[in-house]
């Protein structure tokens, strides 16, 4: 047996009675580090005639390889078991009763949504939803969206590895995509509401590489822009709590909708304060228009027999507006003094009988 095969004999020993990452760690200087046993082994080299040193060589070097593989696997095995010790240990019991005055909070971003999905199920829409990881087709190409648009772009949007076929999936940049599953799935007539969270490559304090958005779809052979404007006007006052507010809307273009509009609220910034109610200026809170014939024929559905509307929104932006929220970063960094002070109450959850809190 030469110095190398009694070498592999000892750590192979040595790392069998290795039980934490404590010896395990132990193990790896005695045989790896810089006066281990691996090294002493290399310093042979130089006495050993040329002819033998390449030989010696190789074999030292593959058991090395031959350890640190075996080091990496028991690691993992030891940091497996750890973390398996250290969550039987930390078990929670839900059945135990609440601790004395101890009482949690309903974070804003879930309050919103509750009292948007309550607003619009008193007018008819069901809740519909989809995945986070989309299609292309789902995501843009059914949408209408060309291959050149910009929300196609890597600096817009988180695309996943290529796959086989060289295509590659998408985090859904809208909650749109549900739509589109929607439609494919479903006969007309239609009416949804789609909260859920979106992904985009943006970050401040205005923008968040996760954000959530709520759409709604109405697919009928007689809705027009006359109800889409009494739709959004009658949502914005229900959710603000203002039964004047003042609501425009603004011609604009989304590659999904035709004509398409951008809704503004009225607001008053007098004293360097914005409030929402009749005043001055103008605020732009959602996109909408009426779907566009070719998303239509995109689902299978007749555009010359069926027409409808779509509208959405950021939940943050609205959230941001409604409750006096000045920075979108801080909806996701877990402050609890912050979430005392915006959370609500559990009883606070709007419902379809209740209606939003105002």
């Amino acid at each position: 047996m030469d110095d190398s095969d009694r070498v592999r004999n000892d750590f192979t020993g040595d790392l069998a009675a290795a039980a934490s990452l404590d010896a395990l760690e132990a193990v790896r200087i005695k045989y790896l580090g810089r006066n281990g046993a691996l090294t002493a082994l290399m310093r042979q080299l130089g006495s050993l005639p040329a002819e033998q040193r390449r030989d010696y060589g190789a074999r030292v070097n593959a058991l090395k390889d031959e350890i640190a593989a075996a080091l990496d696997a028991r690691k993992a095995e030891l940091a497996r078991a750890a973390l398996a010790a250290r969550l039987a240990e930390e078990r929670a019991d839900p059945t135990l009763p609440v601790s004395a005055g101890a009482s949690g909070r309903i974070h804003p971003i879930s309050q919103t949504i509750d009292e948007i999905v309550a607003i619009f199920g008193e007018m008819g829409f069901v809740v519909a939803e989809g995945p986070h990881i989309e299609e292309d087709f789902y995501n843009f190409t059914a949408l209408n969206i060309p291959p050149e648009h910009p929300a196609r772009q890597e600096h817009d949007t988180f695309y996943l590895p290529e796959r086989a076929d060289g295509s590659r999936l998408v985090l859904r940049t809208h909650t749109s995509p549900v739509q589109i599953r929607t439609m494919l799935a479903q006969k007309p007539p239609l009416r949804i509401i789609v909260p859920g969270r979106t992904f985009r490559c943006d970050h401040d304090a205005t923008h968040s590489p996760m954000f959530h958005q709520v759409e709604g779809l109405v697919i009928d052979r007689h809705s027009h822009m006359g109800h889409l404007k009494g739709c959004l006007i009658e949502f914005c006052r229900a959710f603000f709590g203002v039964d004047d507010l003042p609501v425009r809307f603004r011609p604009s273009y989304f590659p999904f909708t035709e004509p398409s509009a951008e809704v503004d609220i009225g607001c008053s910034r007098e004293g360097g304060q914005l409030r929402i109610g009749a005043g001055s200026g103008w605020l732009e809170i959602l996109g909408s228009g009426m779907v566009h014939p070719q998303v239509l024929r995109n689902c299978g559905i007749d555009p010359d027999e069926y027409q409808g509307f779509a509208f959405g929104m950021g939940i943050e932006r609205v959230a941001m507006l409604k409750y006096g929220i000045p920075d979108l970063r801080i909806f996701y960094e877990s402050d609890l003094r912050w979430l005392r002070h915006y959370g609500f109450l559990p009883l606070d959850i709007p419902s379809l009988v209740r209606g939003p809190l105002t």
